[in-house]
């Protein structure tokens, strides 16, 4: 029974991509400042894998001698997470998608009319920044708040309470019909429920949906074609528009993720199986709020948690830990980073030096094949 293992550590980039500076962003090292900026800062489970070898470290401690490590370089057109996941598992995005200061007239004012609702906002905004702006103004009136960001994306904020959480969930689906119908490829539609009060403040919840343009085959598909049951964790299933994926088990946090692919591997199906997660709080709650030391100190927890987890990976399973893009909690601006990922493996041999992102869909088709 072979099994396997790909955990996106979501936006945890290494730097040096050749074209950063096309994207604005010469200089961004997300792992790189970490280490050099934070005192103390450590990561020895991730180091066993290599690691600090992949980053250029000069105190390298002894890597595992069944770990693979290596850099991937992004080659689709956009740093986002769709073009990010997708290139991972094979399908590079040439093409980049659409992007918006402002979405047109029309296009607004037929998601309203078919989702029975007026927006506020259509304007390129910090999700954070947005609701204190607008949250106010969203609960007195009850109209979604519609916005944007550098990434290809529509996004609608309401709150739970006062607008709904599955009236919400309905309008962001119905967004992604005049989309799709219209021909206009964004890369998702972002459902942004929040909580909370005029007066104490409103907090963004876990219970963010994404509803992801359709991608082109993938080794998702094609591994489900041969019989492996692939499995995502975390908004895996949102991101590929449920193309290509078995079973989902959504999680609101990096612990709910780590916590479901304990169990899940701990299960020793009897079928072949392929488990795909990503842990989205590095990018959400760290990366693009600039927060450093909240970036580091979720990486920590990760390590904690990948030293116990290491001990249930027999010698025959395949293991990859790899991220979609960088999000360098000290470069300027909220945005992600166009940078190389790391990628560190159990059950392959080594890989050689550098490739492109689809190197990971290689190794899965590989294993299972």
């Amino acid at each position: 029974m072979k099994r396997a293992l790909c955990v996106i550590l979501d936006s945890v980039g290494c730097g040096n991509a050749p074209d950063a500076a096309a994207f604005g962003d010469e200089g961004a090292n997300t792992l790189g400042h970490l280490f050099e900026k934070t005192p103390g800062f450590e990561l020895p489970n991730l180091a066993s894998l290599g690691l600090y070898e992949a980053l250029g470290l000069s105190n390298r401690p002894a890597v595992r001698p069944d770990a693979a490590w290596t850099r991937l370089t992004e080659t689709s057109a956009g740093k986002d997470t769709t073009t990010g996941h997708w290139e991972l598992m094979g399908f590079t995005v040439t093409d980049p998608f659409a992007t918006f200061e402002r979405f047109p007239a029309d296009l607004v004012e037929e998601i309203e009319t078919r989702g029975g609702t007026t927006f506020i906002g259509n304007e390129v905004a910090s999700g954070t920044e947005i609701l204190t702006r607008l949250g106010e103004a969203h609960v007195t009136t009850g109209h979604p708040i519609l916005y944007t960001s550098a990434d290809s994306v529509l996004q609608i904020a309401a709150h739970e309470e006062v607008f709904g959480l599955e009236r919400l969930w309905s309008l962001c689906k119905t967004a992604r019909e005049v989309l799709d119908e219209r021909g206009i490829r964004v890369g998702r539609v972002i459902a942004r429920p929040f909580v909370g009060s005029i007066a104490g403040g409103f907090k963004r919840t876990g219970n963010r949906h994404d509803y992801s343009y359709q991608p082109g085959e993938t080794v998702l598909n094609r591994l489900q074609q041969a019989g492996v049951r692939v499995i995502g964790v975390g908004k895996i299933s949102d991101i590929f528009a449920g193309c290509g994926i078995s079973e989902s088990h959504p999680t609101k946090s990096n612990a709910e993720g780590m916590a479901a692919i304990t169990r899940l591997w701990a299960e020793n199906r009897a079928e072949p199986h392929f488990i795909f997660a990503n842990l989205v709080d590095f990018d959400a709650l760290y990366g693009h709020r600039r927060d450093a030391p909240g970036y580091a100190n979720a990486l920590r927890e990760f390590d904690a948690w990948l030293g116990g987890f290491l001990k249930s990976v027999r010698p025959e399973d395949l293991v990859i830990l790899t991220a979609d893009h960088g999000n360098d909690p000290y470069h300027h601006g909220t945005d992600h980073t166009r940078e190389q990922v790391p990628a560190l493996a159990l059950g392959l041999p080594q890989p050689p030096p550098g490739g492109t992102f689809g190197k990971v869909a290689e190794w899965l088709e590989a294993y299972f094949s």
